[in-house]
């Protein structure tokens, strides 16, 4: 993309084509090998023929799909393959998180339903799917399953079944009451057809008069209706029956989002570090450690006291959050070596030793902040009305 801004040209685009009108940094290989081992998409930015930045740009995986596919694996489906028009590298990265077994990227309408026509000759086939794309494959499979909250009229059209909340782990829930109904049912025709016919036997051979043998058989008729009814009572894949409330997980996740910038900075100034000059380097560490001390770790310290003991209770047993409060004390331990290293930082400058401490910090931060709040988001989720 060439335009103009301002009276200034502009190109906006891949790598390979912002390179042919500019020149990038030499401190610009390791992002770009960051964004090529994430599997990130990237849009780089030219201003007048020189460097202006970059924009990183990741799927946001949803909360409900890992605890979705790991009932799914419970309730004894055998393969889970990731069916997407994404390109190979950003695909096989939301995969591997994800834990499926097979991922075909880069995949049309007409490929998605070459690879469900190939599965269905091994067992039953469900596919699961929200786009117009996924359409002819939704149709194709046994069981054709529509995200029907946010998809295209045209899915749910195809599928067989529609999911009315935006919610995947749902279809988990889905499959074990009917598993759980399905079970009942053949009970209750098991019980009711054995019953008439022995029933019927006793009668046969004298033993039972027609009058009573007619209420004999209505009483066999309430019972197996009575049985039947307990498939409205199937029990949900839930944690718990109690849950949070829309209001009280939505304030949970808005906290998460609004920590969001410092989390960025935290990779960003740990790419950085290797390239600033030591002055600036120490007081751009200074100011996101003072973020972290006075929003990152209140936050942390607030959790740890007032959140988790509420959900603890709804979770059920003596510490089901344990691990997530170790996470805590080790987030603070990180901070306090971030302390150690602007102490001992002399001359105003950070020397090199201390440069890659503090920047093995960040990344360490980095790391388990993002895995800290997926889990604590995780539970929260699966915790939520609706």
């Amino acid at each position: 993309l060439k335009g103009s801004v301002g009276g200034k040209r502009v190109a906006a685009g891949t790598h390979d084509y912002v390179s042919r009108s500019c020149r990038f940094p030499e401190s610009l290989r390791g992002l770009l090998q960051r964004i090529e081992g994430g599997g990130l998409s990237s849009v780089f930015v030219a201003v007048e023929g020189r460097f202006a930045g970059v924009l990183l740009l990741a799927d946001q995986i949803r909360l409900d799909t890992p605890r979705a596919l790991r009932l799914l694996r419970q309730a004894g489906i055998r393969r889970i393959v990731m069916l997407t028009g994404d390109r190979r590298e950003l695909a096989e990265a939301i995969g591997t998180v994800l834990g499926v077994d097979e991922v075909f990227a880069q995949q049309d309408p007409a490929h998605k339903l070459a690879v469900i026509a190939e599965a269905r000759k091994q067992g039953t086939t469900i596919m699961v799917g929200d786009g117009v794309n996924d359409a002819p494959a939704l149709a194709a499979a046994d069981v054709g399953v529509a995200m029907g909250a946010r998809g295209a009229a045209a899915s749910a059209e195809a599928a067989g079944v529609v999911l009315l909340v935006d919610r995947l782990d749902r279809l988990a829930e889905a499959l074990h009451i009917t598993r759980h109904a399905r079970r009942i049912a053949v009970q209750s025709a098991t019980l009711g057809m054995g019953l008439s016919i022995l029933a019927m036997g006793v009668a046969a051979a004298g033993y039972l008069p027609p009058l009573l043998g007619a209420v004999l058989q209505e009483v066999i008729d309430v019972a197996v209706i009575v049985n039947a009814l307990r498939a409205l009572r199937a029990r949900t894949l839930r944690a718990t029956r109690y849950s949070l409330s829309p209001g009280q997980s939505e304030s949970l996740r808005a906290e998460h989002e609004q920590l969001s910038p410092v989390l960025d900075q935290l990779s960003f100034l740990a790419d950085q570090l290797s390239v600033l000059a030591p002055a600036e380097a120490k007081v751009r560490l200074e100011e996101l450690n003072t973020l972290i001390r006075e929003r990152l770790v209140p936050h942390e310290h607030r959790d740890d006291v007032s959140i988790y003991p509420e959900v603890a209770k709804l979770l059920g047993g003596d510490d089901p959050l344990a691990a997530m409060s170790r996470a805590h004390q080790e987030i603070f331990q990180l901070q306090r070596r971030l302390d150690a290293v602007l102490a001992q930082a002399r001359g105003g400058a950070l020397d090199a030793a201390a440069a890659r401490e503090a920047q093995r910090t960040l990344y360490g931060l980095d790391a388990i902040l993002r895995l800290h709040f997926a889990q604590e988001e995780e539970i929260y989720h699966g915790l939520a009305q609706g």
